[in-house]
């Protein structure tokens, strides 16, 4: 799942302005409305959007979550059941999916999304794919080259965002230029209606940013690695840049990679290398989630409910 986040901007007043003046200045800051209502579209650049967005890393990834292709007829009831209820985002990569199944998660959103029976749905929806940096992809034609290679897995004619998966800048300051303009000609040559970056630290956010408003290529979304376990430093100074730059923040992970459902305990573990992580990490959240879990049984709500209205909450007021 992902939350597609912007700044509100409207505010409650309990008076007319016509008498503000005659008023004391409050104490404390206006309460602002959300940004959204749950029911309501948002805008990502020339996009229309559901504020959630629906993540399928899982799909086609054996190693860290199990995948089966058992489980493909279920992964497909939950695409329509996401659908049905609203959900039109849909964040992808040209990675997902392990060994054999390379770009398994990209052929099966493709899948899914020509079955689907509602033909307005259908065409509502918006695949934000990811473009993974590998290291023999050195060239802007090879990027272009990897996105028309997405295209047809998605069996699509124009992808909603595509993005570059993660910068070089550390390690192959080259390559990240040349994987820009790749960025630059996939938008000019019609492939995808918008550009995004994942995993960008906010000084090479910025960088890119301004690289790409040069070239006339505006940077559409950001995501960043989201939760109540992961609101770091780095966190609030990227959701400050997104803000000032107007483009929009991509919250991924909002349930820590499944710590954050409840589902899992010390005793009760995963399957895979999640455990060794989550053996690590759950004792210490015992608090938190007893916390939220009281929360949750008091509204009558799950605890991933929960969370992620606390995230909402927490990335709304940053700012």
């Amino acid at each position: 799942m992902a939350f597609s986040i912007s700044t509100p901007t409207a505010y409650f007043s309990c008076f007319n302005s016509s008498n503000q003046s005659s008023l004391p200045s409050l104490p404390f800051k206006p309460l602002k409305l959300p940004p959204f209502w749950p029911w309501q579209k948002v805008k990502m650049g020339p996009l229309t959007v559901s504020p959630m967005g629906f993540g399928t890393w899982a799909w086609g990834n054996q190693l860290l979550w199990g995948y089966q292709e058992s489980m493909d007829t279920d992964l497909q009831q939950t695409f329509n059941l996401a659908v049905e209820n609203g959900i039109n985002l849909f964040d992808t990569a040209d990675s997902y999916g392990t060994g054999r199944l390379n770009g398994k998660s990209e052929k099966l959103l493709g899948k899914f999304i020509q079955e689907f029976p509602g033909k307005q749905m259908r065409n509502d929806i918006v695949i934000a794919t990811k473009f993974a940096a590998y290291p023999w992809r050195l060239t802007p034609g090879q990027f272009v080259k990897a996105c028309k290679a997405s295209l047809e897995r998605l069996q699509v004619e124009q992808i909603g965002i595509g993005q570059l998966h993660w910068s070089t800048a550390n390690y192959a300051p080259p390559q990240e230029l040349a994987l820009w303009d790749g960025l630059v000609a996939m938008y000019e040559q019609g492939l995808v209606r918008a550009v995004g970056v994942s995993n960008y630290g906010p000084k090479q956010l910025i960088k890119i940013h301004d690289y790409l408003k040069a070239r006339g290529v505006p940077l559409c979304s950001a995501q960043v690695q989201f939760s109540l376990l992961s609101m770091g430093e780095d966190q609030m100074e990227i959701k400050k840049v997104c803000d000032s730059l107007g483009i929009r923040l991509i919250a991924y992970s909002p349930l820590g990679l499944g710590m954050l459902t409840g589902k899992y305990t010390s005793s009760r573990l995963p399957l895979g290398p999640r455990a060794f992580l989550f053996r690590q990490i759950l004792p210490g959240l015992e608090p938190l989630l007893n916390s939220l879990g009281e929360i949750a049984q008091r509204r009558g709500k799950t605890l991933p409910q929960v969370k992620f209205i606390f995230l909402l909450l927490l990335l709304v007021c940053a700012y």
